[in-house]
């Protein structure tokens, strides 16, 4: 048993009483309207519901993924691109029949799947709603959208509605991690949920792709390169490597860009990551071995990538039985 495995969690309205959802296991009263650590209550908050084309391809395609991205976030990253939802409290309340009628809508405007974005600290009731979205005919894949920094229990308790893990690997070195993220135990935390992910992948019979290539089963491992931190970025290279070798997808991403915050401090944090820099890494994947890897052409930057925080498709009906 390691650190972060402890008994699995009541994925119930009860889990909110005293939360120990996240990692952070920081104990707020939720559901008495005391906001945790993540930002949020035990109200469901959603800033956006749309087709989102800017995935990997095998979760976006050309039709695009049904991405329902939720408030709130355990961490706390200094150069988080999307703050305002994050960090800021953006987005309106909704109940779990109103999520559950947008993954719906979703699925009538095309999406591929069903695209959670940052949903776990609110896993009781997205785990309602996906239900109550298959119980009304929505069968497709459910994809887990997190960033790497979560309880080996929470994401055991979820496996059975998620279908693709689309996870963060931050970082390797607990000091970056405490200095970016506000979590130094990150390193730790996120190579447990990893584990999990694959333990709950093969036990479904491990990565499967539909005949439009879109992923119906599996896990992809995002990375962004951190400018000045190549090193690191190699070394959780190896990490996955290790634990999962070519049984993941890999998303090697150049995409970091200097918000306000990070331009006021200066240093390697107020510029973008060299092609050196990222070349070095996507050499080092190959040098590993990942058979299965995304890489990024250009001067990408995050802000390409970030859609409009504007409540798109959150307001509307509810599901009823």
């Amino acid at each position: 048993m390691t650190a972060v495995d402890k008994e699995t969690p009541d994925l119930s309205l009860e889990a909110y009483r005293s939360c120990r959802l996240c990692p952070r296991e920081c104990g707020a009263a939720r559901l008495d309207g005391r906001a945790g650590i993540c930002g949020t209550t035990a109200t469901l908050r959603v800033a956006r519901s749309a087709l989102h084309f800017w995935e990997e391809p095998p979760i976006s395609g050309e039709a695009g993924s049904g991405a329902i991205f939720f408030t709130g976030c355990p961490l706390r990253c200094v150069f988080c691109q999307n703050h305002n939802i994050s960090q800021e409290g953006f987005g309106l309340e909704v109940s779990v029949a109103r999520v559950a009628q947008m993954m719906l809508e979703l699925r009538d405007q095309g999406a591929l799947n069903i695209n959670l974005v940052t949903p776990l600290h609110y896993a009781p009731q997205v785990r309602e709603a996906v239900l109550m979205a298959r119980e009304a005919g929505m069968d497709l894949p459910i994809v887990c959208n997190t960033s790497g920094y979560e309880r080996v229990e929470v994401v055991r308790a979820m496996a059975d509605v998620v279908d693709v893990w689309l996870t963060d690997f931050k970082y390797a070195s607990s000091l970056l991690a405490g200095s970016l993220s506000h979590a130094a135990n990150y390193p730790r935390v996120a190579e447990a949920a990893l584990a999990e992910m694959l333990r709950s992948l093969r036990q479904k019979g491990g990565r499967l792709l539909g005949e439009d290539g879109r992923m119906l089963r599996g896990i992809v491992v995002r990375h962004l390169v951190m400018p000045g931190h190549a090193d690191d970025s190699c070394k959780v290279l190896d990490r996955v490597w290790e634990l999962c070798g070519n049984e993941v997808d890999l998303s090697v991403m150049n995409q970091y860009t200097p918000n306000e915050l990070c331009l006021k401090k200066g240093g390697d944090l107020a510029r973008a990551v060299t092609q050196q820099e990222y070349e070095l890494v996507l050499d080092h994947a190959d040098d590993l071995g990942f058979d299965r890897m995304w890489w990024q052409q250009g001067g990408t930057v995050s802000e390409s990538f970030v859609p409009a925080f504007d409540a798109t498709g959150v307001e509307g009906p509810e599901l009823r039985a």
